[in-house]
């Protein structure tokens, strides 16, 4: 049975990680961050994820002191494109680390994948789990080649891959890869940044079940065996992203992994890659 406090992953470096978060995106003022972490900690969240570019890590580490001791919950950032390169990657972590308040997070990803930094930034990364200041490592946003070249050099592979997939971007073959490498997929924007809510065959699903369009969702991604960190401002959406106690059906799940469109709502990671930042 899924709860949303104790369900969890174990990752392939032996660390657990649960199977659903909160996402801080966007969450830019004290009082708002205070608010929302304290109701979504209330609802049973133990994850919580940030990035340096969101420029939240300090709000996010006071919210959670405020109702929360170290131990009892789970970080992730995320090394930003201006901050990678091997020097910059570890002053830049030693620094969120400062701002989160934290002498570690749980797990420290690469935000985008960057060509001209590729491998000193995993490097250092390694480099940082060894120093302690990271139990876990991986990557946001990699493709299935970027993983592939990462596994040339790399001295260990990310445990965790966080890309953008809803169920107008399904990425089977990418989630069916990262599985094969021992790599749980993470999503970012399940919700499609709610483009998807108003899908006439999820509303028929929600009302068979007695549930939000948006439930309907978040219980398809953890039947895929996929992490997802959907974020909300309102109380009782907060709330309600955590009661995924019911099951969907083979039909039903058939049925959402056919909606794919290939359609994105952030950046394309191979143009990233190439360009160095995100357009």
């Amino acid at each position: 049975m899924f709860q949303v406090d104790k369900s969890t992953y174990k990752l392939a470096d032996g660390h657990e990680m649960p199977m659903m978060g909160f996402g801080t995106y966007k969450l830019d003022n004290p009082d708002l961050m205070n608010k929302t972490i304290a109701t979504a900690y209330e609802s049973g969240y133990r994850m919580f994820d940030t990035a340096q570019y969101y420029r939240n890590e300090k709000m996010l580490g006071d919210a959670i002191r405020n109702v929360a001791n170290r131990d009892d919950v789970f970080i992730i950032d995320k090394v930003t494109e201006m901050n990678q390169g091997h020097d910059l990657t570890i002053n830049s972590t030693d620094f969120s680390l400062q701002q989160l308040g934290t002498d570690y997070v749980d797990l420290l990803l690469v935000h985008w994948p960057v060509a001209e930094h590729f491998f000193e930034t995993w490097h250092a990364l390694e480099e940082l789990k060894k120093q302690g200041k990271a139990k876990s490592i991986g990557v946001s946003n990699f493709t299935q080649s970027q993983l592939e070249l990462l596994k040339t050099q790399a001295d260990e592979m990310p445990v965790v891959n966080q890309i953008e997939t809803h169920p107008y971007l399904t990425q089977q073959p990418m989630i069916a890869f990262d599985k094969k490498m021992s790599i749980i997929t993470q999503a970012w924007s399940p919700l499609g940044r709610g483009a998807v809510l108003d899908n006439p065959m999820l509303a028929k699903m929600a009302k068979h079940h007695g549930k939000t369009p948006a439930q309907i969702i978040l219980r398809w991604d953890i039947q895929r065996g996929i992490s997802i960190i959907p974020k909300s401002q309102t109380p009782e959406r907060i709330k309600e992203n955590t009661e995924l106690d019911f099951e969907l059906s083979d039909d039903e799940m058939s049925m959402l992994n056919v909606m794919n469109k290939f359609q994105r709502t952030g950046n394309e990671p191979e143009l990233v890659y190439e360009l160095g930042k995100r357009y």
